[in-house]
């Protein structure tokens, strides 16, 4: 153990000796093919791309419309996130800082969305693009490597204050230059890189006590982290274990950005959500490279403590817009108390939701359990998903559960739509990138890679090329029409000449879940929800696997000790929620007068042609005429008056689609 508090065991010291450059490339999303203690390996960039299907569509839609609005987005005066920023720092044009403090972070993070999208495409247009603003980024930085225009142009002192965000922006500049670097094979963002670290490592090395706060919001921690995996340098990993011991190291700190305890003595998921999940994250980077057990004896603690009491059925986290931590801190755009999760309240923030997922990303590798995989999944198919609407131009910062249109009061950074840009809003930009930056790499989360195996995470029509640790070749063509149908084949085009395992994730809710190849049921491994099931075989070119998930419509419950959700059932079938959104109903008919029977059979119908191409659930509900609640908060029980009432219901992520409306995800439950 090093005396900064980075646990390194020492039979790995004589590889961190060895020089990046003579390390073969590690190119994976989280590039993990050389970290001891991920069992599941990330592949590289563009092994997976999707074929066709929903995945696909998405993908086409970030790549020829999204991340090119985006970048005209970051032009415009007013916006919270402008480019204009760093031009102005390059000395490439004369102006004032604009926008948020946390601007350069975003932009680097639409940055790292195009070199996602080049990793696949190959185009052209778009190295060129990344080369201009990547120039325009070095001239910007500082000699020192220091880099945040926010200070740069307002003349501020560095280091002055953690909301000021300086790690915040550096650590999605590192980040993005990793992930340009492994799409490109260039190094003139890499170096940009290298050089801010250096700057860091000066800086925080020495652990001045004044300093032990920062930074606010840590993406530094994964960025550093993906510095260390790509150059091999160990004084990064040293240095990202270092911003994770900084965290509750010094009296002073607020449970609003986890800085009141230290990270291994936490019990519970605390205060702001994007911060803490941002914290959690790198510290699972860190674990993967050192495996110290107080560090993943914590994280495990949290996340427990995240998915059985303070997630909401969508995955997202984050639940309360303000309130006080458990040791009293004042909180804001937070996790709440225990089995706190309202409705037309609910903050979950796009930014946070994401973060749950890549969080989850990181633990599935440490683990290869299908537990992690499961919420990355809801994530992704649900709060990651409403954060933008099916014509990828339009964002949602906060994810409510429940709307009223505009008859009930919002709270902070809600809105009645979703908007392009938020030059006439309060709203930060962080959200928009960071949904453009997962659509972008979303394939690259689907498969990992063991020695001898390969692990399929997510499902969708894709073609898998890579070649696993052991330096087997594999070839994998999949087709699906999943999420809207459970059938998925997998076809082996490539596997070697020794037997391979073909792990295939079980969601948890896929009970009664198939398995075949060649025809044939697998009975050396029967598929149980929740876990992979292992289909092991010495296979041919032309070989394939076909797995049937069960899509019934299923009625869910909470625990009865949320209080905002008793009496009430949501919808969900396969990996989607569902939800009531008023253009569906009759007038005179609004969400909170349906109730859900208990034994209601909702019938799936494909509608190509409707919100960007989705399943819409029928069946019979109820409805009940509640007479006149004007200038009354209470009043005397009558015998209900049900009506019988034929329903849609739409995925939660296509609502807000079709002007001002009313939606609702839990429902009231009737007998």
């Amino acid at each position: 153990m090093t005396k900064q508090g980075v646990r390194i065991p020492i039979a790995l010291f004589w590889l961190l000796s060895v020089p990046g450059s003579l390390w073969p490339q590690n190119r994976g999303d989280t590039a993990t093919s050389y970290s001891p203690f991920v069992k599941l390996k990330s592949v590289d960039l563009g092994d997976a791309r999707w074929t066709r299907g929903f995945w696909f569509n998405k993908f086409e839609l970030c790549r020829n419309v999204m991340v090119h609005r985006m970048w005209e987005v970051l032009q415009r005066p007013g916006n919270g996130a402008l480019f204009t920023n760093l031009r102005i720092a390059a000395g490439l044009q004369k102006g004032e800082f604009q926008g948020k403090n946390w601007s350069d972070g975003d932009v680097y993070k639409w940055l790292e969305a195009v070199a996602h999208v080049y990793a696949i495409t190959r185009e052209e247009k778009l190295d060129r693009l990344m080369d201009d603003v990547i120039a325009v980024i070095g001239k910007a930085q500082a000699p020192d490597g220091y880099i945040s225009t926010q200070i740069q142009l307002t003349g501020r002192k560095r280091w002055e204050r953690p909301g000021n965000h300086e790690l915040y922006n550096m650590g999605h500049l590192m980040t993005a230059a990793c992930v340009h670097h492994r799409a490109t094979g260039k190094r003139n963002f890499l170096e940009i890189a290298i050089r801010l670290a250096d700057y860091l490592y000066n800086v925080f090395q020495p652990r001045p006590v004044e300093l032990a706060h920062f930074g606010f919001n840590p993406s530094n921690i994964m960025g550093v982290a993906d510095l260390y995996r790509t150059t091999r340098n160990p004084k990064y990993l040293e240095l990202a274990g270092i911003f994770v011991d900084m965290r509750g190291s010094a009296p002073g700190g607020s449970d609003l950005n986890q800085a009141r305890v230290p990270l291994r003595k936490e019990t519970e998921s605390v205060g702001h959500a994007v911060t803490g999940i941002y914290l959690y994250a790198g510290a699972t980077d860190v674990y993967g490279e050192t495996g110290e057990q107080a560090l993943w004896d914590a994280l495990e603690r949290i996340w427990r403590d995240v998915t059985a009491q303070k997630m909401c059925i969508t995955g997202g986290v984050g639940a309360i817009h303000y309130g006080r931590s458990s040791r009293q801190d004042p909180v804001h755009e937070a996790f709440g108390t225990e089995y706190q999760l309202p409705n037309r309240l609910a903050y979950n923030e796009t930014c946070a939701n994401i973060a749950n997922a890549m969080w989850n990303w990181r633990l599935l590798g440490v683990t290869g359990d299908a537990s992690y995989a499961d919420v990355m999944e809801r994530v992704l198919y649900n709060s990651m998903l409403s954060g933008v609407g099916v014509n990828g131009t339009e964002f949602f910062y906060t994810n409510v559960l429940r709307r009223y249109g505009a008859e009930m009061p919002m709270m902070r950074n809600d809105s009645l739509q979703r908007w392009t840009d938020n030059t006439k809003t309060p709203y930060g930009f962080c959200c928009p990138p960071s949904v453009v930056r997962t659509i972008a790499k979303v394939h690259e989360w689907a498969y990992s890679v063991s020695r001898n195996a390969v692990w399929v995470n997510l499902y969708g029509s894709n073609l898998l090329k890579t070649r696993l640790p052991g330096g087997t070749s594999v070839v994998l063509a999949q087709r699906t029409d999943y999420p809207w149908d459970g059938k998925i084949g997998v076809t082996v085009q490539e596997a070697g000449s020794e037997p391979l395992d073909i792990m295939l994730r079980i969601p948890a809710w896929a009970d009664g879940a198939t398995v075949q190849v060649n025809g044939q049921p697998v009975a050396d491994s029967a598929p149980r929800p929740g876990t992979y099931c292992r289909v092991s075989r010495l296979w041919r070119a032309g070989d394939r696997i076909d797995l049937a998930l069960p899509m019934k419509p299923r009625l869910v419950v909470a625990n009865p000790l949320v209080e905002e959700l008793r009496g009430q059932a949501a919808v969900e079938r396969g990996p989607i929620v569902y939800c009531l959104e008023s253009p569906d109903l009759p007038e005179g008919v609004r969400v909170e007068h349906v109730a859900l029977p208990a034994d209601i059979r909702l019938e799936p119908r494909h509608e190509p042609s409707l919100l960007g191409g989705i399943t819409v659930l029928e069946g019979e509900a109820r409805y009940w005429q509640d007479g006149n609640w004007a200038g009354l908060l209470y009043r005397f029980l009558s015998p209900a008056r049900y009506h019988p009432l034929r329903i849609r219901l739409i995925p939660y992520y296509a609502w807000a689609n079709r002007g001002v409306s009313h939606m609702t995800v839990w429902m009231s439950l009737v007998q």
